[in-house]
């Protein structure tokens, strides 16, 4: 056994040392930066300045207190608000868009092969050409979606779908859930397919209803590969940029903590300032994994 483990450890030392020095080392950098001054023109100028850029307490000459910081900048807390709802809502619809379709798939039927490999359609598109393709289509003077619309008389005026405030972030949601949602039916699929039919044959012939089939014996038993399968998805969806700055770009309603960071590490030129949001949103990503872990009672290490 620990020579096995000792030939793994061999395998994975490539890996891991491309990891560290790709994601690792520019990690490190981006947490010392935020605990600086430091500016894009000059990095190497950068003055250690603690926890300012996270929280500060300015003491005027007037004697008013000013509060300064990350953590008390309204527009950052929105940018975190956003990233949430858009997570918590794109990852739920997924799942159950998800399930539905990989069960479907799983279903013996003619044509199943050439279904599966359409559905994945969506999904292989790049995320850039996505934002695109659904840029035109929701545009609001030559958009096929305002059009069709209309014609249906579901709408009685043109939408600026990326524009306005109360459907701009659902048309991000939109688009993400329809390019995504290939993603967790390929994941759950494969789980469903690893499951032995005994065991169905067995509920079928007692009597037993597909419902109470799927609620006590499928879903049990693919359970640890689905909670991988959001984990993964959740990860990604907290990390949303290029969807957003494609589709609403400058739209406070549908701004990430992605998008935030992104603004400040290069456009205003608040490079410190930007590498504590990138912290932070790194801390809040490994603090929401964690607790995922946790609740779903998932163990990587054993697969269950």
């Amino acid at each position: 056994m620990r020579q096995r483990a000792r030939s793994a450890w061999l395998f994975l030392a490539p890996m891991l040392i491309v990891l560290a020095a790709v994601a690792g080392w520019p990690l490190l950098r981006t947490i010392y930066f935020s605990f600086t001054d430091a500016s894009l023109a000059d990095l190497e100028a950068s003055r250690w300045i603690g926890f300012a850029n996270y929280f500060s307490i300015l003491q005027m000459p007037s004697g008013r207190v000013i509060y300064d910081g990350l953590l008390v900048d309204p527009v950052w807390w929105r940018a975190v608000w956003n990233t949430l709802r858009f997570a918590v809502i794109s990852v739920t619809c997924e799942t159950i868009l998800g399930m539905i379709v990989a069960l479907v798939l799983n279903a013996e039927f003619r044509g199943r092969g050439i279904v599966r490999a359409a559905i994945l359609i969506p999904w292989t598109i790049p995320t850039i050409v996505s934002a695109k393709m659904w840029q035109w289509m929701l545009n609001d003077q030559f958009g096929i979606i305002n059009d069709v619309l209309l014609r249906l008389g579901l709408i009685s005026t043109k939408i600026a779908w990326t524009a306005n405030a109360d459907t701009a972030m659902f048309a991000v949601l939109i688009v993400d859930i329809w390019k995504t949602t290939p993603f967790m039916a390929l994941l759950i699929l494969a789980a469903l397919q690893m499951l032995p039919q005994e065991i169905f044959e067995v509920a079928k012939l007692d009597g037993v209803s597909p419902w109470r089939v799927f609620w006590r014996v499928t879903l049990p038993l693919i359970r640890p590969a689905l909670m991988v399968a959001v984990i993964f998805r959740g990860l990604d969806a907290l990390r949303i940029f290029d969807l957003i700055y494609v589709l609403t770009p400058n739209n406070v309603q549908t701004k990430s903590m992605s998008v935030f960071a992104r603004e400040n590490l290069f456009e205003f030129d608040k490079f410190a300032y930007g590498s504590a949001a990138s912290t932070l949103l790194f801390a809040i990503l490994a603090l929401l994994t964690m607790l995922v872990l946790w609740l779903g009672r998932v163990r990587l290490d054993r697969g269950y």
